[in-house]
């Protein structure tokens, strides 16, 4: 094997006053990571939140489905009274308020728990790829 100590030639011009063609760009370093647009916390984000809407959803729906049924298939029941003459199915449709503020408390705190400390570090990841991009 032989080194050829003289560089290689320069390209020819085919005119004198032509420009020289461009040198080729020096290679950027590849990101460590992928952008945001195919980062799996974005996938983790849409599990949780999808979690999140399911749980305060049921909580709601599953409780006044529960009343519907009952309504429907055991009228006994719900005609029967509870104290002082206040019917179980009057009741259990009163409790449909704080049912509701269940779910909306459920809700809220899977939000804080798990999605928002999800969609924050996406965010301030995002951010700082923004600004890594407007460096370049």
């Amino acid at each position: 094997m032989s080194h050829d100590p003289c560089p290689p030639d320069p390209p020819r011009l085919t005119y004198p006053w032509q420009p020289l063609p461009p040198e080729p760009p020096s290679p950027r370093h590849a990101p460590r990571r992928e952008p945001v647009g195919h980062h799996s916390d974005l996938r983790v984000l849409r599990g949780a939140y999808r979690l999140q809407r399911r749980t305060a959803a049921l909580t709601a729906l599953g409780y006044f489905t529960l009343f519907l049924v009952l309504s429907a298939f055991a009228p006994g029941m719900m005609t029967s009274t509870v104290a002082d003459g206040v019917p179980a199915g009057l009741l259990l449709a009163l409790l449909q308020l704080p049912v509701t503020w269940l779910a909306i408390a459920l809700y809220e705190h899977t939000a804080r728990r798990h999605v928002d400390p999800l969609a924050d570090r996406i965010r301030r990841t995002a951010e700082l790829d923004a600004r890594r991009g407007a460096l370049r």
